[in-house]
């Protein structure tokens, strides 16, 4: 008798997708998602339902920015169809205002239409990272 696995055994020997894994990690995707709702629901033109295309013309993270630093730059004068400015706008403040490293791209931003829902997620969680802790200190 072989101690050999059957062929047609489909079991597999080794399990990558833990179920306990991926519901964490979608809950800290929904949390986050929560978090940024919660931040931005008073701005205009934007409605934040994911991590992609509700980012793509910059407003949603100028919006984000904006209330954390709401001296940097008037929001009420954006406008959705100047996405190349936004993101500008967005980065180039949360870098010099809140120390936030430009992580994105603005022309990789500009050329897409659906960013990469990874990249977004990763920048987010850095703008929370550099803000979660003063807003539970001005508690």
């Amino acid at each position: 008798m072989s101690s050999r696995p059957s062929e047609n055994n489909t079991t597999p020997i080794f399990k990558f997708t833990d179920p306990k894994l991926a519901r964490s990690a979608s809950t800290i995707k929904d949390r986050l998602l929560y978090w940024v709702q919660a931040q931005t629901k008073e701005y205009k033109n934007i409605q934040i339902d994911n991590f992609s295309t509700s980012w793509n013309d910059g407003l949603a993270f100028c919006a984000l920015i904006h209330h954390f630093c709401p001296e940097a730059f008037d929001y009420d004068q954006l406008t959705p169809e100047k996405r190349r400015h936004n993101f500008e706008l967005a980065f180039r403040v949360a870098e010099e205002k809140a120390d936030i490293a430009p992580l994105l791209d603005v022309e990789d931003m500009v050329v897409m239409r659906r960013p990469d829902w990874k990249c977004v997620f990763t920048y987010v969680q850095s703008v929370y990272r550099r803000f979660h802790a003063s807003q539970d200190a001005a508690r």
